[in-house]
């Protein structure tokens, strides 16, 4: 059976409003995203579409050396590569091109943080926040199993996921160097 490689980024950038969403998460990290490649230049996640306001939110392609995480170039991550099958790979790739079709229709979910914080899922159609994105179309795919609702799920809970390898964590704009030393794929 042929595999695939996905990685899993969890960062978090020190702003004040990643320090107010930590309040919520109460973990390190407080961003996930998920990329298919090892170059980190096109990952997928909900966050800012705009780096320089931190309420403008929605479906997003990000790139660990552009935008918010250039903006913000001490923001910390951790990246994890996760080996899936080709079957998974592709109902993972399915799931993204359909926000990519209609990124204009997604929101994302201020109002889901607070019912990370009650204990409440609050979901919404085609809103969402990072970590309820991520982990939805991991379930969907068949790479995470878990009982959780995607609408209270952290980033923290992303690090039961099984069969994961741990390939970076530090500062990302170190990565880059490190990547080089290494290869990641």
């Amino acid at each position: 059976m042929s595999h695939k490689n996905i990685y899993l980024v969890l960062s978090r950038t020190g702003t004040w409003l990643s320090n107010l969403i930590s309040l919520f998460t109460e973990g390190k990290y407080i961003h996930s995203s998920i990329s298919f490649d090892s170059s980190f230049t096109k990952m997928y996640s909900f966050g800012r579409t705009n780096p320089d306001n931190p309420f403008s939110g929605g479906f997003v392609e990000e790139s660990l050396y552009d935008g918010v995480y250039k903006k913000f170039s001490r923001s910390e991550c951790v990246i994890y590569k996760l080996e899936v099958t080709e079957e998974q790979y592709n109902i993972l790739k399915n799931e993204i091109e359909g926000f990519l079709e209609k990124r204009d229709e997604y929101k994302y979910n201020f109002l889901g943080l607070f019912g990370v914080l009650l204990n409440q899922p609050v979901k919404r159609k085609n809103y969402y926040f990072c970590t309820q994105f991520v982990s939805e179309v991991l379930i969907k795919s068949g790479v995470y199993d878990t009982d959780k609702n995607p609408a209270l799920i952290k980033p923290d809970d992303l690090f039961s996921i099984e069969n994961k390898d741990l390939i970076y964590e530090g500062f990302i704009n170190q990565c880059f160097r490190f990547q080089k030393a290494y290869n990641f794929n």
